[in-house]
């Protein structure tokens, strides 16, 4: 008997979930045959077979979540097969609930009679959310979800942001009363980011805390914060200050469709130097963002509002666009990210996006 075990997916991913198996112990499978669909912080992976053989095991049941590296299927010699059969009867097995052994433990804490209990994990297991519903009637009615895929993903880059990286966050509000109706909120937003970060360069970083080292970046690969029921997506537009707003904007749409049909490559969810969240067109004005390391900092556009202004001392209502622009203060000054919104305010304030053309 040999074992496959999952291979490395790429993406930088440690382990991947179990989505559905394609194939059943006993059955026959010829080299490059799916064996198992998987789903990792990106998207669904198709894993085919390396080679041809029976299946003796398969390793986990839809939900489990395996780690790379990890037993996937076990495949029976060809030449060793049908040696031998098993005669005689098998023995009678007693069914007894699934439970790891910590479930069992809280079980018994808490008085609870795992044989009556309908377990919601893997195969019918019985998971900790099962015995607590069970142990307070109340809770019948909770709807408990195991979180997978892209809100696994996100839950964990946000405990990895929520345990390494220092916030603070700045704010102000731009004039965009001269805008046309047909402005393009987005890429003007990628503009104030531009213009920030030629005002202060050490905004579009990495800083890597390990080995204490800040890595700048020349070109700008902005990260988009996309909202989908699927859960937090940010995809790359890359080299935002060597292209047009046309281009920008076809690249922006790309994305967006990619993201929504799931199909978007691992490679276009990699590298963002700084990311923007243009939260306002759901709801809200300021906000105190997340950064994901290794980057330093995020802008957020809030709601678009009108308000009073003084004109030549005359009161007149405008459009203003709220920013918030969280940085990591271990790497970035108050008065570095200071500048950088003033000049990413500069910018949505000026007729000219770019703020350095004549």
């Amino acid at each position: 008997m040999n074992t496959f075990k999952l291979p490395d997916l790429g993406e930088g991913l440690q382990d991947a979930e179990i989505v559905s198996w394609h194939v059943s112990p006993g059955d026959h499978v010829v080299a490059d045959q799916p064996l198992v669909s998987v789903e990792t912080a990106k998207a669904v992976v198709e894993i085919p077979s390396p080679q041809s053989g029976h299946i003796t095991q398969l390793f986990g049941e839809p939900g489990d979540v395996i780690e790379i590296g990890a037993d996937l299927v076990a495949f029976d010699d060809e030449a060793n097969r049908d040696v031998g059969a098993i005669v005689g009867d098998l023995p009678t097995v007693t069914a007894r609930a699934q439970a790891t052994p910590a479930v069992r433990r809280l079980a018994g804490k808490l008085g609870v009679e795992l044989s009556v209990i309908d377990g919601s994990g893997p195969g019918g297991s019985i998971t900790t959310a099962d015995v607590e519903r069970a142990a307070q009637p109340h809770l019948e009615n909770v709807v408990v979800e195991r979180l997978s895929g892209v809100r696994r993903a996100m839950a964990q880059s946000m405990s990895k942001a929520g345990a390494e990286i220092v916030p603070a966050t700045v704010m102000d509000e731009a004039d965009i009363d001269h805008w046309p109706a047909d402005t393009d909120i987005t890429i003007r937003l990628a503009r104030a980011i531009e213009a920030g970060v030629r005002a202060e360069p050490v905004l579009n970083a990495w800083y890597h805390s390990q080995q204490g080292e800040r890595w700048l970046h020349k070109d700008i690969h902005l990260g988009l914060a996309i909202d989908t029921p699927q859960g937090l997506f940010a995809p790359v537009l890359r080299n935002v200050g060597a292209r047009d707003d046309a281009d920008l904007r076809k690249g922006l749409d790309r994305l967006r469709a990619d993201v929504e049909a799931r199909s978007i490559p691992p490679e276009e969810l990699q590298g963002q130097t700084i990311t923007l969240s243009n939260f306002g067109m759901i709801a809200g004005q300021h906000a105190a963002l997340v950064i994901v390391p290794p980057q330093v900092a995020i802008l957020g556009a809030g709601r678009i509002l009108q308000r009073l202004v003084l004109v030549k001392g005359k009161a007149q209502q405008h459009r203003m666009l709220p920013l918030s622009l969280t940085f990591d203060h271990r790497v970035v000054t108050g008065g570095e990210a200071a500048r950088f919104l003033a000049a990413a305010k500069a910018s949505l304030e000026s007729e000219d996006p770019k703020g350095h053309q004549a």
